[in-house]
């Protein structure tokens, strides 16, 4: 019974690095990875793609309960495939995040998306990034962390990221979009941003990767959740 299988949920903010995280988990656990935010990204560009209106909200629920997505690991590397496509770098810029903002503010477009993310759950176990897979998506899971950072972190960090990728962009924007994001995120009527009841929450801040995936396996660990559980 899939109820019998791990997940670890890893909420947060964007930029408090649950993407990263994640993904080094997921590898270093044999684990699947569900990328939750990249799944209203990826209806956002597969939306795009097949002409839909993003504020059409029954014809972009119709699209997101078929979407065909992937997030497979390698090499401790995450890649995103839209209808077989490698998409990882497209759904990442700020327009796209906006848009994939937008439509998860759409309860339509939530529900065709729950039990979509639900289907990621397989043996030997499930990583789920997000911002709801605690409160909503994996309510029973056994360990549910709750990532965070200061929104000048997560504006410095996701400055550096497009730095690195050859693209520009102003640190004081990207944290007014930060501030924007994060406001509608928690103020929605509809799963709104929120560390669930019995999560446990991290402040990465301060924290390297490496110190928060170990103190996250540590958690594991503590729990008894292994490749082998």
């Amino acid at each position: 019974m899939t109820d019998r299988i791990p997940v670890l949920t890893i909420d947060g903010p964007g930029g408090a690095g649950k993407g990263t995280i994640s993904g080094l988990l997921a590898g270093r656990l044999g684990w699947h990875l569900l990328d939750s935010g990249a799944l209203y990204r990826l209806t956002a560009a597969a939306a795009i793609k097949h002409g839909v209106a993003l504020n059409d909200e029954s014809a972009v629920a119709a699209l997101a309960g078929s979407l065909d997505v992937a997030f497979p690991v390698e090499d401790g590397k995450t890649r995103t495939l839209l209808e077989g496509e490698e998409v990882s770098r497209l759904i990442r810029t700020e327009q796209m995040g906006e848009q994939a903002s937008q439509i998860a503010a759409l309860p339509a477009v939530r529900t065709a998306l729950l039990q979509r993310q639900r289907d990621f759950r397989h043996a030997p176990g499930l990583v789920a990034d997000g911002r709801d897979m605690g409160t909503v998506v994996f309510t029973d899971a056994p360990l549910k962390v709750f990532l965070t950072a200061s929104a000048e972190e997560r504006a410095r960090r996701r400055h550096l990221q497009l730095q690195e990728a050859g693209m520009n962009a102003s640190l004081s924007s990207l944290l007014k979009e930060i501030q924007a994001r994060d406001a509608r995120d928690t103020q929605r009527s509809v799963a709104p941003l929120k560390p669930a009841n019995d999560a446990i929450t991290l402040d990465t801040t301060r924290l390297s990767i490496p110190e928060v995936v170990e103190r996250l396996s540590e958690l594991l660990a503590q729990k008894g959740l292994t490749s082998d559980t």
